[in-house]
Formats: C-alpha cells, structure tokens, sequence
C-alpha cells in the first residue's frame, strides 16, 4: 500500500472509532432528541431558496411552505414544552394554508380560488387557535379586562355628563 492509502485508512479508522465513542457517551443521542426539527425546517428553507432563485418551479413552495412552518412549531414545542400542542395544534393546518397561499402568489396564471381557499384556511386555522387559547388561563385575563373596561366606561362615563350637562 502507499502511503496515501494508508493515510485515508488510519483517518477512517479515526473517524469510525470517534463516532462509536460519541454514540456510546450519547452525544448523538442528544442532538437526534434536541434538533430533529430542523429536518423539516432546513428542507423548507432550501426550498424556498430554490424556487426563489429559479432552480424549481413554483410548485415546490406547498411541500416549502408546509415543512418551514412545521419546522419551527416542532422546534416550539421541542424547546419549551410539547404541552403547548394542546394549544398549538391549529398551526398544522396554517402550514398547508402557507404553502398553498406562497403557490397561488407564484403560479403563472393566477387562481383566485387557490387564493382565497388558502386565505380562509389560514383564517379558520388562527380562529381555532384563538378559541384553543380562550380555553387556557387568559379566559380569566380577559374576564378582568372587561370587568376594569366596565367600570371604567361606568365612572367615566357619569363624570363625563356631568361636565357636558354643565355647559347646556
């Protein structure tokens, strides 16, 4: 052999033996549990970077638009709490709702009802979370919002035509 193979050999019994001591101390079991989001959000990234720089058509920005925003509330969820999908879910299908609106701005002859079925699933999407958050703790949030607004429109409001009825 010449030293040149024996130089890739040495440096892939180096690598092999590297990565059974990493696997072995857990280090990739850390990163598979810790970034495997970014499996979805890279891929939606590239795509995007792909059909913005005209190497795929326009097609490609559903799959985008889907993996990008799956990406980031998986990481969400990944980083905080996976408690947060009782509250999240609705983005699920936000993410169909901004791959296909991303198409339909896109594609070369315009669908009006691509555009407009992408618009109210998005809309349908963020109702449902709002109504999904309403049922958490900011329903006693917004019970006191009203209740301050209310007494407020109350004494502004009887102070208020006191100093209007003084000039007539």
């Amino acid at each position: 052999m010449s030293s040149k193979n024996d130089i890739k050999l040495g440096l892939f019994v180096v690598c092999a033996g590297l990565v059974i001591l990493l696997g072995k101390l857990g280090v990739f079991g850390f990163l598979g549990r810790a970034l495997w989001p970014l499996l979805l959000l890279l891929p939606g990234i590239f795509l995007h970077v792909l059909v913005f720089g005209r190497r795929i058509t326009s097609a490609a920005l559903i799959p985008a638009g889907i993996l990008t925003v799956y990406g980031l509330l998986f990481g969400l969820c990944n980083t905080w709490s996976w408690g947060l999908m009782a509250y999240l879910w609705p983005v699920l299908p936000l993410g169909v709702a901004v791959g296909l609106y991303e198409y339909s701005l896109f594609v070369s002859p315009r669908s009006g009802g691509l555009t407009i079925g992408a618009i109210v699933l998005g809309v349908l999407s963020v109702a449902l979370m709002f109504l999904s958050i309403l049922g958490s703790g900011i329903m006693y949030i917004i019970g006191i919002v009203l209740v301050l607004a209310g007494i407020w429109l109350i004494a502004g409001r009887s102070s208020g035509r006191n100093k209007w009825n003084r000039g007539w």
